[in-house]
């Protein structure tokens, strides 16, 4: 199990939704994804892929105008 991140700031949706299936597709279940976006649509957005593809959501939190999500890596969908 390792962390890694994201960087999906300046982005609007769907881009955090898919810059983040394309990481996860390349990471071992269990891993966890830390995502940076400054897209609010990302809170929704991105759990809502997350519970359609088998992954869990760890945390979400703002700092400053950055929306943080960390995901971890489920091992059924890849």
């Amino acid at each position: 199990m390792s962390r890694h991140q994201l960087d999906a700031r300046n982005l609007l949706c769907p881009m955090p939704v898919i810059r983040t299936q394309d990481r996860v597709a390349t990471l071992a279940p269990g891993d966890m994804l830390e995502v940076f976006c400054t897209d609010p649509g990302a809170l929704n957005d991105i759990p809502a892929w997350c519970r359609l593809n088998g992954h869990r959501v760890l945390e979400t939190r703002r700092d400053g105008r950055d929306v943080v999500l960390v995901v971890e890596v489920g091992g059924e969908e890849r």
